[in-house]
């Protein structure tokens, strides 16, 4: 399965292209531009596990690095502001990941 199977290719491609520069990623910005925060829970559940490269069950700071990356290869990578602030936003349980549950609250915040 491929993001392009859940969300529109140039729907993907105009939300990276609104945060290229760096500290603009917003993950309610991205989610609304690209259509995940409009998708069902099922549609999001398997967009985390796509975005779960390491299939480990949760999405780690790592991993939020690369984060665009898994949307449009070539994209730039966050920066430590940015991957940090995600992982605030989303890591309800405070152990430093982002499980399934946590990334469907975070796009549909």
């Amino acid at each position: 399965m491929s993001l392009t199977s859940i969300l529109s290719a140039d729907a993907i491609e105009k939300a990276v292209k609104d945060c290229q520069a760096p500290d603009s990623f917003s993950h309610t910005k991205f989610f609304a531009a690209c259509g995940l925060s409009s998708k069902t829970p099922k549609e999001i559940k398997d967009v985390f596990h796509i975005l779960d490269e390491d299939k480990s069950g949760f999405i780690e700071e790592a991993e939020l690095k690369f984060f665009l990356q898994r949307f449009v290869p070539g994209a730039r990578t966050l920066t430590d502001a940015e991957t940090k602030s995600i992982l605030k936003a989303a890591d309800d349980d405070s152990d430093g990941k982002i499980g399934a549950e946590e990334f469907h609250t975070l796009v549909m915040s």
